[in-house]
């Protein structure tokens, strides 16, 4: 017997176990998908009532099943912040959350602030601002952005509160808060202006 014979049959047979360990080792359950659940959502103001795979993430519930692909798939993730919509009034990354959790919860997407042919405030700051570039992130951009001054105004602080019983709105406040929302063409500068744009109108 040679040396290169020990080898091949050692090869051979560490292939053939690691072969039946793989096979024992899967689970027979995973062959079979888990039943739908009956989820309704409140989407931009309508009811909308789906049947999902337990599994199936918020956004994938707007995107695939609703077909509201303003809401994008960044990172998914939750580390670039393209995927925030607003439920029940907070600004979240759909994403990281399953639709079945948020039966009944009201949603709000980039379609629901506005149309082309009624924008929001923020959407008309960040045209004026030309506060996007590829526009990729903009819907995360906004929806955030929206939520920012919301709590800003209900005194929530962040890490850039200098005093956390006095949340005043300034451009440090809205740099720490947009922090989360990663623009890769770099258009924070104008995306902070058409804020405090809005933000000046609010107090006006």
């Amino acid at each position: 017997m040679t040396r290169r014979t020990v080898l091949a049959a050692g090869a051979a047979t560490a292939a053939g176990l690691a072969t039946a360990k793989g096979v024992e080792a899967a689970p027979s359950g995973q062959k079979t998908p888990p039943p739908p659940m009956p989820v309704t959502l409140k989407v931009n103001g309508k009811d909308r009532s789906l049947s999902l795979d337990p599994r199936t993430t918020l956004l994938d519930a707007l995107r695939e099943h609703l077909h509201l692909t303003g809401t994008k798939k960044g990172c998914d993730h939750g580390q670039c912040g393209a995927c925030t919509v607003i439920v029940d009034g907070r600004r979240i990354n759909s994403c990281l959350t399953l639709a079945v959790m948020h039966d009944g919860d009201a949603v709000t997407t980039i379609e629901g602030l506005g149309t082309p042919d009624d924008l929001h405030p923020m959407q008309k700051a960040f045209v004026t601002h030309d506060g996007y570039q590829c526009g990729y992130c903009t819907p995360g951009q906004i929806c955030s952005a929206v939520s920012v001054l919301r709590e800003i105004e209900a005194g929530v602080p962040s890490h850039a509160s200098a005093d956390l019983m006095d949340i005043a709105f300034s451009d440090a406040e809205v740099r720490e808060r947009m922090s989360g929302n990663i623009c890769r063409c770099a258009a924070y500068p104008n995306i902070i202006a058409a804020i405090r744009d809005v933000a000046g109108k609010a107090r006006a």
